[in-house]
C-alpha cells in the first residue's frame, strides 16, 4: 500500500499545522482586540489622582459591538471613565488615544464655575453636579469657566486631574468627542499589581 505525500513528508504536514495554529492565533487575537477588550497604558497626569502614568487598562469593548450590532451609536454612563481616539490625533503625536471621564451628554447644558461643573437637563432644570456618584474622584477643584450646550453625536469628557492644564479635554481645547470615537470603557487597571481594581 502506497503511503500519502503527507506522510512520506512528514515536516510539511508538521509546518502546515504550525502555520495553520499561529494563523488561528492572530486571527483570534485580532477578533478579541476588535470586538471583545483592549488594553491601554496611562501616559501623563491628566487622570490623576484616579489613574497615573504607567497605569495598564482593561477597556471593555463588548458595550460598542453591541450597540453596533444593533445599528446603534455607543453611549457610556455618566461618570464613566473611557478610552476613545483623540479627535486632534495627527501622525507623529503619541496620543492616539485618550482617558477621561464622562460628564455631560448631548441636549445637555455644562456650566463650570467657582471650580466646579453643573450639568443642566430636563430631569434636572436646577442643575446638578456630575461628579457627586463618582466616590470622591476627582479630588480637585476645576480650573476654567464653561457654559456650552453638548453637540448630537457627542459626549462632553474631563480628566480627573483638573487644576491648571493638566488636562487637556472638553472645556479647553480638546472639544466634545463623537460617539463613534469611544473604544469603550475602562473596566479594570491590571497593572502595578499593589493596585488592581475594577471601575
Amino acid at each position: 500500500m502506497e503511503s500519502s505525500f503527507l506522510q512520506r513528508h512528514q515536516w510539511i504536514r508538521d509546518a502546515s499545522g504550525l502555520l495553520f495554529f499561529a494563523l488561528a492565533v492572530l486571527v483570534g487575537t485580532l477578533l478579541i482586540n476588535t470586538y471583545v477588550f483592549r488594553s491601554f497604558n496611562v501616559e501623563g497626569p491628566s487622570m490623576e489622582k484616579t489613574l497615573y502614568t504607567g497605569d495598564r487598562l482593561i477597556v471593555d469593548r463588548l458595550p460598542v459591538t453591541w450597540a453596533q450590532l444593533q445599528n446603534k451609536q455607543y453611549v457610556p454612563n455618566r461618570g464613566q471613565i473611557i478610552v476613545f481616539k483623540n479627535p486632534l490625533f495627527a501622525v507623529g503625536n503619541s496620543d492616539e488615544y485618550i482617558v477621561k471621564r464622562v460628564i455631560a451628554f448631548a441636549g445637555e447644558r455644562v456650566v463650570l464655575k467657582d471650580g466646579k461643573y453643573t450639568v443642566y437637563n430636563n430631569e434636572h432644570p436646577d442643575g446638578f453636579n456630575p461628579d457627586d456618584a463618582n466616590h470622591g474622584e476627582p479630588g480637585s477643584p476645576t480650573s476654567g469657566t464653561v457654559d456650552t450646550v453638548v453637540p448630537e453625536g457627542t459626549i462632553f469628557v474631563s480628566g480627573d486631574h483638573r487644576q491648571g492644564s493638566y488636562s487637556l479635554d472638553s472645556r479647553n481645547g480638546l472639544g466634545n468627542i463623537p460617539l463613534f470615537d469611544i473604544v469603550g470603557p475602562v473596566s479594570f487597571r491590571i497593572y502595578p499589581f499593589t493596585a488592581i481594581r475594577g471601575f
